[in-house]
This record gives structure tokens, C-alpha cells and sequence, in this order.
């Protein structure tokens, strides 16, 4: 799945919880989460303060709790 269709599905509610964790950290490592509309920043910076996602790189900090 291509950048763009990952944000398109993201957009739809069709991501699951990794690959949303997935596709923040790509667009925090990139830059692309402060460029786009204020949702993704605002969720990224969440993702970030949560401890979730390193700020610089994107690199995901915490695993997803199984259930």
C-alpha cells in the first residue's frame, strides 16, 4: 500500500492501531504530520506526548498491549 492510500484509508477508519502507529511515525520522520491539516499534527503531537513516537524520528517507543 502506497503513501497516499494509507492516508486515504487512514482518513476512511480502516487502519488498524499499528499501522496508524505505523503511519504517524512515517509522517513525524518525514515531516509531512506538521505540513498537512491540523488533525495529523495534533494527533501526532499527542502520539509524541503519550510516549508512543520519538519526536525527531518517529521511532515507536512503546509496543501495543495484546489482547
Amino acid at each position: 500500500m502506497d503513501f497516499v492510500t494509507k492516508i486515504i484509508a487512514y482518513e476512511n477508519g480502516e487502519l488498524n492501531d499499528k499501522e496508524t502507529l505505523a503511519l504517524f511515525s512515517k509522517l513525524i520522520s518525514t515531516g509531512q504530520a506538521w505540513t498537512l491539516q491540523g488533525h495529523y499534527g495534533r494527533t501526532a503531537a499527542a502520539l509524541i506526548a503519550d510516549g508512543w513516537l520519538e519526536s525527531l524520528t518517529g521511532k515507536q517507543l512503546k509496543d501495543l498491549v495484546k489482547f
